[in-house]
């Protein structure tokens, strides 16, 4: 498993934190691994009522390890940890509830597009490069984002690339509410804990009946994941690496 998840229980809350804060949470294999074990244990778990995903400071994740990308980009093997992950995600039996503070970049964006509720800090920027590296949206956000934000703010953010502020996020119905830094992490565990304290069977069955059938999300998901993994190998998306970590470099 991976030393930069943190799993945690404040009563009926399972709190799953990512925590590499020298890598501004950048996703690793491993941390996947970890993040889809733990949402399919606490879904398992009756003692557990809602999954709380958090952050660090500063940074909710900068997205996937591009060493990773590298490494599948240079022949290397893909691996399921991702997609275990986003199906653990889009599949999730109980309400998912995410803290976000600064850095959202890629899957740390489309994350909170599974969220039942998420709170942001001000300084938050939602942001999906996707294009810009050579790849195509995933997680689901290619069918999420167009329902959920209307078809010309979703092509700005999942194709165009540009930023959404956490103000204009709020009004585009992806997150709950955006409160202080400082109040983040006490304010939305409180609202998990709002939440966890409901009946659990009728809020399972008002949620159900939220989501409606998820199996085109999970086909859209599988087939989102098709086409990025193409694209990995693609000469766009590794001149786009190559390029993006020469800017690093420099």
């Amino acid at each position: 498993m991976s030393e930069h998840i943190e799993v945690s229980r404040d009563g009926a809350v399972q709190t799953v934190r990512m925590n590499r804060p020298d890598k501004k949470n950048a996703i690793t294999r491993a941390m996947y691994a970890a993040m889809a074990k733990a949402l399919t244990e606490g879904d398992a778990d009756e003692a557990v009522r809602v999954h709380l995903i958090l952050g660090v400071p500063g940074a909710f994740s900068s997205g996937n390890d591009l060493a990773d990308f590298m490494a599948v980009a240079t022949g290397g093997e893909h691996g399921t940890e991702v997609y275990d992950f986003l199906m653990a995600l889009a599949t999730a039996q109980k309400p998912v509830v995410s803290g976000v503070d600064g850095i959202a970049v890629g899957i740390g964006t489309t994350i909170n597009f599974h969220c039942d509720l998420t709170l942001a800090t001000p300084r938050t920027r939602f942001h999906t490069p996707f294009v810009d590296l050579g790849l195509v949206p995933e997680a689901g956000s290619s069918l999420i984002g167009p329902a959920l934000l209307g078809r010309q703010r979703a092509f700005a953010l999942l194709g165009l690339g540009e930023p959404l502020a956490a103000a204009d996020a709020k009004a585009a119905g992806l997150i709950h509410d955006v409160v202080a830094e400082e109040e983040l992490e006490a304010a939305v565990l409180a609202l998990a804990q709002r939440v966890a304290a409901k009946p659990p069977q009728a809020l399972k069955i008002a949620r159900d009946f939220m989501l409606g059938d998820r199996e085109a999300l999970v086909a859209r998901i599988r087939a989102e994941g098709e086409q990025f993994r193409a694209r990995l190998s693609s000469d766009e998306a590794r001149n786009a690496f190559v390029a993006f970590m020469n800017r690093k470099k420099g």
